[in-house]
This record gives structure tokens, sequence and C-alpha cells, in this order.
């Protein structure tokens, strides 16, 4: 499934999917906006899932697990322009402004922008420079950067809570986290990380919560999830194995079987037969 992106800056990125359907597992470093140009952006993430087409925005927080299914749609490869708003871009953005640094309101979910013609000129103007056959200049890119962060202001009010908050992960509850976010197929590192700990303290304060390891236990939850969603709801073993965190059908064909004692594909239909 090969992908193409042109970097003219690591802040401004066009990517583009030549595959008609395409996946991938997304945890934002830094805070960014993404355009759809062409095509179809699925986002899924533990409490809901938003379809992003051709026109609509969305803004990342950072640190937000999320599944992105990339699709052609109308005959078009899905394309998109990817803005990130950078930390050190936002802390000398913020010096000059007097907003209190503040960590509360932290959003749990991406935020969907609305139409707007600020949006719409700002990405317009953007276009452009994927023509240029000279790399873009770090202070043009930055000077983008800080326009796309005054067009968020102007378009939504509690933005700055948000953006001008840099704290790190603090130490939260280990059990909760998990139940909500196990279908996202993460490096451990980031799953200690994202609840505050160390790897080496992630694994000891796992293994006090639910009495075995950390894979063991994912494996066994998304097993579950797969199983939930072919008998319940129906769906296709091929559409489901990426939503619920393996990285290929193979693989998670065998587990399930090996789970389970038949296949995935014998379980729908067995269902249809019912």
């Amino acid at each position: 499934m090969p992908t193409k992106q042109i970097n003219n800056n690591a802040e401004i990125v066009f990517t583009c999917s030549e595959s008609v359907f395409y996946n991938t597992e997304m945890i934002a470093e830094e805070h960014s906006i993404v355009l759809v140009l062409t095509g179809e952006l699925k986002v899924i993430q533990s409490q809901k899932t938003y379809v992003c087409g051709a026109g609509q925005a969305l803004l990342f927080p950072r640190n937000q697990l999320s599944t992105l299914v990339k699709s052609a749609k109308g005959g078009a490869p899905y394309k998109a322009i990817v803005v990130q708003l950078t930390r050190d871009v936002l802390r000398a953005f913020y010096e000059q402004k007097e907003v209190p640094v503040t960590s509360i309101n932290k959003p749990d979910h991406i935020i969907s922008l609305p139409n707007s013609p600020l949006l719409d000129s700002f990405f317009n103007s953007i276009l452009p420079y994927f023509e240029l056959e000279y790399k873009l200049s770090q202070d043009l890119s930055r000077l983008k950067v800080q326009e796309a962060i005054t067009i968020l202001r102007s378009l939504n009010k509690g933005i700055d809570h948000i953006l001008s908050d840099f704290s790190e992960p603090h130490k939260i509850n280990l059990a909760a986290f998990m139940e909500h976010n196990y279908m996202f197929n993460m490096p451990m590192e980031k799953f200690a990380y994202l609840t505050g700990r160390s790897l080496t303290t992630f694994k000891r304060d796992f293994k006090k919560a639910f009495s075995m390891t950390p894979q063991k236990w994912l494996t066994k939850k998304r097993l579950e999830l797969a199983h939930y969603q072919l008998s319940k709801n129906g769906r296709k073993p091929v559409d489901i194995f990426y939503e619920v965190g393996f990285e290929n059908f193979s693989h998670f064909s065998y587990a399930f079987k090996k789970h389970f004692g038949h296949s995935p594909t014998e379980l729908r239909q067995q269902n249809a037969m019912l």
C-alpha cells in the first residue's frame, strides 16, 4: 500500500495515498491540522469515529491515539495537507500573548474545524508551495504556522487552553486508560508514556492491575472485540482486523482460531446460517 509524501518543511506536509485503501495508527507528537483535499479520511478513536471528506479539516491535539483509514472516493485518491503546530513555534507565539499557560480542558478527542473562508484562504495559499523546485525556507514555514494558530484562535475561543499547554502526561489510572485504548496497536513505550510512567513502572503496574503481561492482555481484549464485531454486528473479518489492533489478516486469523477454536471466517459463516 504505497504512500507518497512531499515535504517542503517539517511543519507542512502534502500526503497522497496511491492505494485505494490505506490504514495507519497515529499518535500525534505535535498538534496538527489536517485538510482532506480528495478522498476520505476515517478517524477511529476510543469513544468516537469521524468521517472526513474533501474540504473538511480536523485538529489533532498531541498525544491522541487514533486509527486512520484513508481511502479513495469518487475515483480520486486520498490527498491531504498536514500542518504541524510545533511546540517551539507555539511557545514563541504565546510568549507574545497575555494568555495564562494552563493544563485544564485537555481534549480527549480530535476537533472538527468549521468551514471558514479564513481556513480556505490559508490552505489555498499553501498549495503552490508544493510546486516549488527548492525547499521552503524555515522562516516562511513558521510564518504560515503562526497564521494557522491565529486562524484557529479566531474560530475557537477556547483553543488557547489546548495550544498553550506544554505539560507532559501525568501519572493516570492505568487500568481505565488501557480499557479505553487497547485496540490501538502502539508500542508499549507509547502506552507507558501516555499513562505517565517509565516502561518498567508501566509493566509492573500493569501486572498488578490485570494479573497478566500487557501483551497477553492486549491480545485477549482485541480478540474479544473482534468476536463481538463478527457475531453481534455482522462485520466482515477483513474489515475489522486492523480496527481491533492487528497488523495483518493472517496473524489475526491465526490468533483468533487459537483462542476460540475456529477462524473468524468460520464464525461469520456459522452466524449467516442461523
